[in-house]
């Protein structure tokens, strides 16, 4: 192996590290969070999160369909995120 692998796999590792990480404190919030707000942006930091590990992994095995498939998270995320915000302002999602 040459040193540019070694120095990607490196990469990927640290990463992984550093988003299961910000995966797990944004659990945290979304348990310990104070008010419902908190709670919603926990549950999209966490959908960012995810979004991220998926992408990771298509970098790390090298396959494309990770990548459709986040954009798929992604707007499923956004979706979720403003229906939710919407139901709590407004107790209820369509008018």
């Amino acid at each position: 192996m040459t040193l540019a692998t070694d120095l990607m796999n490196i990469a990927l590792i640290i990463a992984f590290a550093v988003i299961a990480l910000a995966q797990v404190l944004s659990m945290v919030r979304l348990v310990l969070g104070p008010t419902t707000g908190d709670r919603i942006l926990a549950l999209d930091t966490m959908v960012i999160n995810a979004l991220g590990l998926v992408v990771l992994m298509g970098i790390s095995q090298g396959v494309q369909i990770y990548f459709e498939v986040s954009l798929l998270i992604a707007m499923l995320g956004f979706v979720s995120t403003v229906a939710l915000a919407r139901f709590v302002l407004r107790g209820d999602i369509i008018e």
